[in-house]
């Protein structure tokens, strides 16, 4: 663009003309930029965990972790947008500045503390086995050594099997609904995965269901960016309220029932 207004430049002599017209680009493109970093909020998270995450409609976004962004967006005046990706790539997206935080059921490890900074706590949650309801080869946690299972990459899930059980074969996914394709079509002996998550996924693939065999229980928080402590502290401040309310079990509720 510039050296084609250089290029006319020398040959019209125009000089004022196309200082003009550089200058008024340059501004709406400064000014385009500001007016979305000052007035946009960017939550980013994979929507495939509901009910924390998920898409209904026309791709809306909608869940618990939503809920609470929107309470966080208002606490500092801010519109919202929420950025879906997948769920390896949040950490990235918040490193690179692209999105302001991670709310996506997100449970907080030694290995995420040491590239991003965490909130408080506000959901507990458990990791759970589905399995085909004609499965009975798995009793008990030891059963997954040796067995095929499937989880979505990045989460506490795909963790917990690799480092756990040696000898399973781990087969990562992207999301939980290619997992479940894999249980249903006998190619994956299971899925590991969180309780709530599960129980949906369950809901609507009535050949599946979940295991009375608790693995680990974890807790989840929102992530930022290592440093961003303004935002950090405002985030705190809006779980810290929302628990004491109660609404964060009422978001939950809203989204299951």
């Amino acid at each position: 663009f510039f050296i084609i207004l250089s290029y006319n430049f020398i040959i019209g002599g125009n000089m004022k003309k196309y200082i003009k017209i550089i200058l008024l680009f340059s501004l709406s493109i400064i000014l385009f930029g500001c007016d979305k970093k000052e007035d946009t909020l960017v939550m980013v998270t994979e929507a495939g965990f509901e009910p924390y995450e998920y898409i209904v409609g026309n791709n809306e976004i909608v869940g618990v972790d939503v809920d609470i962004a929107r309470e966080i967006a208002k606490e500092v005046g801010k519109k919202l947008e929420v950025k879906n990706v997948f769920f390896d790539s949040i950490i990235n997206e918040l490193n690179s500045g692209k999105a302001d935080f991670a709310a996506a059921g997100m449970s907080v490890t030694e290995e995420r503390k040491k590239e991003v900074d965490f909130s408080l706590e506000y959901i507990t949650s458990k990791q759970v086995i589905v399995v085909n309801k004609n499965n009975n080869s798995i009793k008990t946690k030891d059963d997954l050594n040796n067995k095929t299972v499937s989880v979505q990459g990045g989460t506490v899930g795909e963790t917990y099997v690799s480092k756990n059980f040696k000898n399973a074969k781990v087969v990562i996914q992207k999301k939980f609904l290619s997992a479940a394709e894999d249980v249903k079509a006998n190619k994956s002996d299971c899925i590991v995965m969180d309780e709530l998550p599960a129980k949906e996924l369950v809901s609507k693939n009535p050949t599946l269901t979940i295991l009375d065999i608790e693995l680990v229980t974890d807790k989840y928080a929102i992530a930022v960016k290592k440093g961003n402590t303004k935002l950090l502290n405002t985030i705190n401040k809006v779980l810290d309220r929302l628990m004491k309310e109660g609404k964060i079990e009422e978001y939950v509720i809203n989204h299951t029932s």
